[in-house]
């Protein structure tokens, strides 16, 4: 599959949409204070769920807190030299299994997390903030620390904060016609 740059509708796109990008460098004067984190949680919250199950959970840790010291130990090199700039970190959990039955997991879940994910991404931009999620990090280290409660998991990471660098230029996003082809090599 080919990529393309800019082309289709871009023009016509929500700009928090059009104006979001994963920065990889931070602005580590730039803190994230708690209405931002509130506001980023209630959009997180508002996110739709199969069945309004909600299987997300948060844990936000900004520099200087306890929770961020638990944390930073746990991010790999390529991620700790952009994220531990970013005037927060969060790490995203989902709850796997299905209260009051019998499965053992929700399918899901991860979908629904995701969706709760790009709201708080979203809300991010609407406060002149940046987000980068990621997955470099020490998963069964972070797991071991943070002990989440039976049926829950640590899934990925995102630093919100300020970015200090700029799209690159040219990025590269797939067209909307790849987007709609059939993965067995036809054409809808």
């Amino acid at each position: 599959m080919g990529w393309a740059v800019g082309g289709g509708v871009t023009g016509d796109l929500h700009p928090l949409l059009a104006g979001r990008f994963s920065p990889y460098k931070f602005d580590p004067a730039r803190a994230v204070d708690e209405h931002e984190v509130e506001l980023l949680l209630e959009a997180a919250r508002w996110a739709p769920s199969a069945g309004n199950s909600q299987p997300w959970g948060f844990l936000t840790a900004r520099p200087g807190e306890p929770g961020h010291a638990r944390v930073a130990p746990y991010l790999a090199p390529s991620s700790a030299r952009w994220a531990l700039d970013a005037g927060l970190l969060v790490v995203t959990l989902t709850r796997r299994e299905v209260d009051g039955s019998d499965l053992q997991y929700s399918e899901f879940a991860d979908f629904d997390l995701g969706q709760a994910v790009a709201h708080l991404t979203l809300q991010a931009q609407a406060l002149g903030l940046a987000s980068h999620q990621f997955r470099a990090f020490d998963l069964d280290g972070l797991t071991a620390e943070l002990r989440p409660d039976p049926g829950w998991a640590v899934v990925s990471m995102i630093a919100v904060g300020r970015a200090a660098d700029e799209p690159s230029p040219g990025r590269a996003r797939r067209s909307t016609a790849e987007l709609r082809s059939d993965p067995w090599g036809g054409s809808r």
